[in-house]
This record gives structure tokens, C-alpha cells and sequence, in this order.
């Protein structure tokens, strides 16, 4: 695998813009493109296979609030997509795969109705990754807002027999700071689970991304892409 197909940039939407958030501080916000499905068609050009989009409002308010602009990035963009933020019900799943979208990324609605949850795994086999979003060590749901008191561990393996694709694993901690990553978490996880692992939180050369190659599958960038750390011909 070259490293241009390890690295899945990411597409974080605010009011239909492309925006990034300073450790999921939803009041330190930084709008990068005012036109995301250009931003889309640029990474296709690039040479990208796979984007990861995170409706942020929708993880904030429970329900996807950028569905115009995912659509519209689907239209521009020929290779994978996964999308995550505000996925709380089999509905809305639904309505993404018929949007088109290949893999839906859900965190809370897998810890507060593993019911509904596991319908989806059902009707949609190996087309959900469950988000696992840490701070301090525990799980966060809610758009980051509510932790509980589960280990990233202990959450991941709750579902580790159920046909999921895998799982994404952000530390919260790390997340759109450009601090370098911590291969520990994704090390001492990847113990515990078969299934494929996505890695999020703090990348910002690539050398982060070459630390994490050969631990997990893939790592989603972002603001070391808009920022200039990373320029994807490096890649």
C-alpha cells in the first residue's frame, strides 16, 4: 500500500463549509473552503481513493445537517467515502447509503441503543465503522461532549464479533492540534481487536503517518493538508 492510499483526507462541514476545530472545541473553529465539493474534486485529482466526512453540526444536534453538501461531494467525487456526525438512528444510516456513501462512522448511538445499532450492522454488513473517540483514557459520545466510563478497549471488543468494517479511533486530546501523533493507543488496541483500524488525532508531517503505517490501516488528515505540513506529491 503506497501512503497516498493509507491517508484519507478529511472534509469536517460547518454551515456547508469545510472547517476544522482545535480539539473539538466547537468555539475554536477555521474555515478552510467555502466550496468542500471542490475541495473533493482536488483531492480526487490528487490522487486520494478515500475521504472521511464529519458533519460536525450533526454530531453537536444528533441529526445530519449537511446532507446538501455531502450529496454534492458525492457527485465530484469517484472514490470512497465515509461519513460520520449525527448517524442516531437506522434512518438516517439508510438515507446516507442510498445517498450513495459507501461506510457510515458511528460512536453514540452504538453506546446508547446497541439495539438500533446492531440492526444497521445487520442490514448493511461491513459498511459501518464504529467511531472510537477518547479523552483521558475513556470513551466521549455525544459530539465529544458526554464521556463515559468505558475504555476505548472495552468498547471496540463489545462489537468485535458483529460484521462491522472496523473501527476509527480518535484522540480527542490530539485532534486538529498538529502535536504529532501517539502511536501508543493504536498499539496497545490493535492487541485486542482483528478487525481493520483507523487512526485520527495530532498527525502533522510524514513522519507521523510513516509512525503509524504498518500498526493500522489507514489514518484520516486533515489540517496538516490544509495548513501545508503534509503536501500530498510528498505523499
Amino acid at each position: 500500500m503506497s501512503l497516498k492510499s493509507f491517508v484519507i483526507p478529511a472534509i469536517d462541514l460547518m454551515k456547508g463549509k469545510a472547517v476544522r476545530l482545535y480539539k473539538g472545541d466547537f468555539s475554536k473553529v477555521k474555515v478552510y473552503s467555502e466550496n468542500p465539493p471542490e475541495l473533493a474534486r482536488r483531492f480526487e485529482e490528487l490522487g486520494f481513493k478515500k475521504l472521511h466526512i464529519v458533519d460536525l453540526e450533526g454530531a453537536k444536534e444528533g441529526k445530519p445537517k449537511n446532507l446538501t453538501t455531502i450529496r454534492e461531494i458525492r457527485k465530484v467525487f469517484s472514490g470512497e467515502i465515509e461519513v460520520g456526525g449525527g448517524i442516531r438512528d437506522y434512518e438516517t444510516a439508510k438515507t446516507l447509503f442510498e445517498e450513495g456513501i459507501n461506510y457510515v462512522v458511528i460512536g453514540t448511538l452504538a453506546y446508547k441503543n446497541p439495539k438500533e445499532f446492531e440492526k444497521i450492522l445487520g442490514d448493511f454488513p461491513n459498511r459501518v465503522i464504529l467511531a472510537i473517540d477518547s479523552k483521558g483514557g475513556k470513551v466521549a459520545i455525544g459530539g465529544w461532549k458526554e464521556e463515559v466510563a468505558l475504555s476505548p478497549e472495552k468498547f471496540a471488543k463489545r462489537y468485535e464479533e458483529y460484521p462491522l468494517w472496523g473501527y476509527l479511533y480518535t484522540v480527542i486530546e490530539r485532534d486538529g492540534s498538529l502535536e504529532g501523533v501517539d502511536v501508543k493507543p493504536y498499539e496497545e488496541i490493535k492487541k485486542v481487536l482483528k478487525k481493520s483500524l483507523l487512526a485520527s488525532g495530532g498527525v502533522s508531517s510524514v513522519e507521523d503517518i510513516k509512525k503509524l503505517y504498518g500498526i493500522v490501516e489507514g489514518v484520516v488528515v486533515g489540517k496538516a493538508i490544509y495548513e501545508g505540513r503534509i503536501r500530498p506529491e510528498e505523499l
